[in-house]
């Protein structure tokens, strides 16, 4: 999961990562191109955001980052609360410092409200998920209370 856009009362994963195109300022408006109108419309209609996204190379996946960058321009981002969780493997050199170091300096700049009792590091190995889910319970309980530390930020 790269990211959870969430209401109250429910979440929406956001699975539309591979359909953003690569980000160009120039391309940064009307008409958007649709899968960056549909991001920035569920960003909208979110009450918080939560991001969950491993570290890669010693900083955020690129893929991620495009994601980010085409954040910024619309605005949707901004005041909007947001925590992450980084599932960096415990084989990571900094635990995930380098992803958490890259997405604050982002959402800072995009003025997004960060829940810093709501962000975590928390290694998840692959063999802690099963058909897509964290099976490890100690691990899930981790996460509800990022969860709900977000839920409070909100």
């Amino acid at each position: 999961m790269l990211g959870t856009v969430a209401t109250l009362a429910s979440s929406t994963t956001y699975t539309g990562l591979g359909d953003l195109p690569h980000f160009n300022p120039d391309d940064d408006r009307d008409p958007l191109h649709p899968a960056v109108a549909a991001l920035r419309a569920a960003i909208k209609a979110a009450d918080a955001v939560l991001i969950c996204t491993p570290e890669y190379a010693g900083g955020l996946p690129g893929s991620f980052k495009n994601l980010l960058d085409w954040t910024v321009g619309g605005g949707e981002i901004y005041g909007k609360p947001v925590a992450w969780i980084n599932a960096s493997s415990v084989a990571a050199p900094t635990g995930g410092r380098d992803a958490h170091d890259s997405l604050r300096k982002v959402l800072t700049y995009a003025g997004a409200k960060i829940v810093d009792e709501a962000c975590a590091r928390i290694p998840v190995s692959r063999a802690d998920v099963a058909d897509g889910q964290v099976a490890d319970p100690d691990l899930r309980g981790r996460i509800a209370v990022a969860v709900q530390r977000l839920r409070e930020g909100v």
